[in-house]
């Protein structure tokens, strides 16, 4: 095929992942209640994860903007529908590029993109279970001066929600990439294992871009998980690596 030619193609997978997303999204426009329900479940004091910590826990939040929850609910549907449309945007990559692999390479990034989907879920879910639970915890009970109360408004809600759940699912992503690597033959455990030290600051790095705040204690709360990710990515290694 010419560079046109895998372009049109390129462009046809891109074409379909938009109508999906688009798609999918629309659901959440449809069914606000259902949706919201899930997202404002961690601000609430009946989250479960409040009651099973014996966390008594719980932020009212407040709108100052005319169109601020009209923008909220789509916000949250794009995010629904990035959330859910996940596998089908996996599927394509892997039509998109399975062409120009050998019959060995197939194999490798197969496992992988299997991999990578429940990668994803799984980190979303520490983010929207551990982590924004804990971050919201944190600031709001952080206080300078007892005469200042805190807060949040939706759109201040809507904007952690959004970065530490699909940020911590792309984050996992990490082991599944690294992994594709070693069965390429591109890195192996012992190369993995010496770069422990550079790893650690490079997620410190990583963290304080994709942290909301850019307060310390997230950075450190997001570069824990990150870390664990590595060590994990080493013990993928040693178990698959292509000789």
């Amino acid at each position: 095929m010419s560079f046109w030619e895998h372009l049109d193609v390129l462009r046809g997978a891109v074409i379909r992942i938009l109508i999906a997303l688009a798609v999918l999204s629309c659901l959440g426009l449809a069914f606000k209640e259902p949706l919201f329900s899930v997202v404002l479940a961690p601000a609430d004091k009946d989250f479960f994860v409040y009651r099973l910590a014996g966390i008594d826990f719980g932020m009212k939040l407040i709108n100052v903007d005319i169109s601020a929850q009209f923008f909220a609910h789509l916000k949250a549907s794009v995010i629904a529908g990035l959330i859910l449309a996940f596998p089908y945007i996996v599927w394509e990559i892997w039509k998109f590029i399975v062409p120009a692999l050998y019959e060995a390479e197939k194999k490798a990034v197969r496992r992988t993109f299997l991999l990578s989907s429940g990668l994803f879920y799984l980190g979303a879910a520490v983010g929207y279970f551990v982590v924004l639970p804990f971050c919201l915890q944190f600031f709001m009970g952080y206080s300078v001066s007892p005469d200042i109360a805190n807060t949040a408004t939706l759109q201040s809600y809507m904007s952690m929600f959004g970065s530490l759940v699909l940020l911590m699912g792309i984050a996992f992503e990490f082991p599944s990439v690294i992994l594709l690597l070693s069965m390429l033959g591109v890195v192996d455990r012992p190369m993995l294992a010496r770069g422990r030290k550079y790893a650690f600051i490079a997620l410190l790095i990583v963290a304080a871009f994709i942290t909301p705040t850019g307060d310390p204690l997230s950075m450190l709360l997001l570069t824990a998980p990150l870390y664990l990710l590595y060590e994990l990515s080493i013990a993928l290694c040693s178990s698959r690596r292509n000789p």
